[in-house]
């Protein structure tokens, strides 16, 4: 999806929502936010430091989960933590006492030498999560975090990021599902067609609506279907 003329602004320390329909362009946005996709044009900034310009300041202080998670598979839980710590250059026994809490934390002690090929849909998400918190970043993207998650490691998931957002960091997550962006954010910006439509606290975008009645309204949600598909359903003939 092409997107043009974003203006996302996030303020620091927020639970920050991005809501859009599929091919809204969220993950388009996401990838140039953190230096995966070169845009055309345009300034981004992540607490003051240029993504485009001075890239390694940015990336040290940044963790990101992106959509279609690509893990190193023939690593173990443990060793996928210990290598991730190592390019970050997190010394060795620190890296170790950290991957040792946040797999307590994620509830994946149990299968921590259990190879990464061999993790669940749940389990990859929490491990990938794990690995982007690992060198503590001041802002942590995640492109639909909750897709294919069972809701015994969501919640572990969501109980984790809460902890993450009330120290002071900020999370950015891009979603279609509204009623877990208005259970779990601050803030959100609504993308359609590429653009940001609306942008700012919870409660001023969702007005007196739900936040999935607002996200119809400024999507320009399409009619209810009535037209058409008479055939649906009937007991005629089936040719």
């Amino acid at each position: 999806m092409a997107v043009g003329g974003v203006d996302l602004i996030v303020p620091k320390g927020s639970f920050a929502g991005l809501v859009g329909p599929n091919g809204a362009g969220k993950t388009t946005t996401l990838s140039m936010i953190t230096g995966l996709l070169r845009p055309d044009g345009g300034l981004i900034e992540i607490n003051g430091h240029n993504v485009w310009t001075d890239p390694v300041s940015v990336k040290a202080h940044i963790g990101v989960l992106p959509e279609g998670l690509r893990l190193f598979e023939r690593l173990s839980g443990r060793e996928l933590l210990l290598y991730s710590g190592r390019l970050r250059g997190i010394p060795l026994e620190e890296t170790g006492r950290r991957a040792d809490e946040l797999l307590r934390v994620m509830d994946l002690l149990e299968s921590q030498d259990k190879l990464v090929i061999d993790y669940s849909t749940g389990m990859r998400k929490k491990i990938g999560l794990a690995a982007a918190l690992l060198h503590n970043p001041g802002v942590l993207f995640l492109d639909e975090p909750f897709e294919g998650v069972d809701p015994v490691s969501a919640n572990t998931l969501i109980d984790v990021l809460r902890r993450f957002t009330e120290s002071g960091s900020t999370v950015i997550f891009s979603s279609h599902v509204m009623d877990l962006v208005e259970r779990l954010c601050d803030w959100v910006s609504v993308m359609s067609r590429g653009h940001i439509v609306a942008q700012g606290p919870l409660a001023e975008v969702r007005g007196e609506r739900t936040l999935n009645e607002a996200f119809l309204d400024l999507v320009g949600a399409r009619g209810s279907g009535d037209e058409g598909l008479s055939w649906l359903g009937s007991s005629g003939d089936p040719r």
